[in-house]
């Protein structure tokens, strides 16, 4: 179920008692800080130390959005945690680049790649099975036709 504030949405695309996959899309800045970092806190209060976050939605990252997630990074380092970028575009890894970053967030081409990161008993079911769709067919599939 995806939650979302003025122009930021995060999705859970995945989880396991160890780990959530998060899709954050969007715009990471001021106005959507407070709704980022209770959002994750809650992931995180609900047991998830790993946070893998897909980002390759995000459209706009800046000083404020980047210190939202430096201290996701920190809540998680607190429980024996990581959280992990997957699909960083060029605007997000220039900014991790030019504040010296890139070393505290680890960033991965893939949800995939990023989870092969953690230790296996962490990681959900990568790619997730398709959700059932309301009348009964799978998501993936078009509806019947008239």
């Amino acid at each position: 179920m995806p939650t979302q504030t003025h122009r930021l949405i995060i999705h859970e695309l995945a989880r396991c008692d160890e780990c959530a996959v998060l899709r954050v899309s969007g715009e990471l800045d001021q106005s959507g800080e407070k709704f980022f970092l209770r959002t994750l806190g809650a992931s995180v209060m609900a047991g998830h130390r790993h946070l893998v976050l897909d980002v390759t939605a995000l459209v706009f990252c800046d000083s404020r959005g980047l210190n939202c997630l430096l201290g996701v990074r920190w809540l998680l380092r607190r429980r024996e945690g990581q959280l992990l970028l997957a699909g960083a575009g060029r605007h997000l890894a220039e900014l991790l680049t030019l504040t010296g970053s890139t070393e505290i967030l680890p960033r991965y081409l893939t949800v995939g790649q990023a989870l092969l990161a953690l230790p296996p008993a962490h990681r959900p079911t990568w790619p997730p099975a398709p959700s059932p769709r309301s009348d009964g067919a799978a998501a993936d599939t078009p509806p019947p036709g008239p």
